[in-house]
């Protein structure tokens, strides 16, 4: 597979990632854990509205991405995200992590996934590629 091909497959499959995680998850409450750990991490009161922010925020993510725009950025915010989540779930509520503490493990590879596809599968010229 091109990496032109690899980084479109990619980002698409990043995206519906983050999409399907903010509609069914949370926007549809289709997996209510993921409001029980918002309750635990950020209290009760709130948590049903702060899981329907989270999951639009979600999906505005989605779009974000696949929009293009300020590919790095979002890259960044991504892992950022992505880092401060599963690190507040796992020492908050682990008890309701669908994969207990490997959770952690998913997690670093979502992020790699992310940080491959933006800094050496990009199709941006300009970017800065290690090697």
């Amino acid at each position: 597979m091109r990496n032109s091909s690899l980084n479109t497959f990619l980002t698409y499959s990043i995206a519906f990632v983050w999409f399907a995680n903010g509609l069914y998850c949370k926007v549809l409450n289709l997996v209510p854990r993921h409001q029980k750990i918002v309750s635990i991490i950020l209290g009760d009161q709130y948590a049903g509205v702060l899981t329907l922010l989270i999951g639009l925020a979600e999906i505005i993510m989605a779009i974000w991405i696949v929009s293009g725009f300020k590919s790095r950025l979002n890259c960044i915010v991504q892992i950022i995200v992505i880092a401060m989540m599963n690190s507040l779930e796992l020492l908050f509520a682990p008890h309701l992590l669908q994969w207990g503490p490997w959770i952690i493990l998913y997690a670093l590879i979502f992020i790699l996934i992310i940080y491959s596809n933006e800094y050496y599968f990009s199709k941006n010229k300009g970017h800065v590629r290690i090697s």
